[in-house]
């Protein structure tokens, strides 16, 4: 919900002057501008433009981990040397998971 700082605020007495029939209308009022769509529906019928690739292996050619590479012992991902920043117990932590 927005606020605006700009406006004056009302103290506790103007607070407990509302009553509850406006209280109620203002709730109201407020969520009646909320739409619930069913996108499901809406997806069905949507394909995507270019060729059917349901078909289709996704095949990765994986290198072993280099000679001037380390594993981060706190995030498990192959860094190059120069972001080695320390050993905790003898693992290596690269410098995202030391900061």
């Amino acid at each position: 919900m927005a606020t605006d700082y700009d406006a004056p605020r009302k103290n506790d007495d103007e607070l407990s002057e509302d009553s509850l029939e406006e209280l109620k209308a203002r709730r109201n009022d407020k969520s009646s501008g909320s739409v619930d769509v069913d996108e499901t529906e809406q997806a069905e019928g949507f394909e995507l433009p270019g060729a059917d690739l349901s078909n289709e292996e996704l095949s990765v050619h994986v290198l072993p981990r280099q000679q001037d590479e380390f594993t981060c012992s706190k995030c498990f991902l192959v860094h190059h040397r120069s972001q080695l920043a320390k050993e905790v117990g003898g693992l290596p932590v690269c410098t995202e998971c030391a900061a």
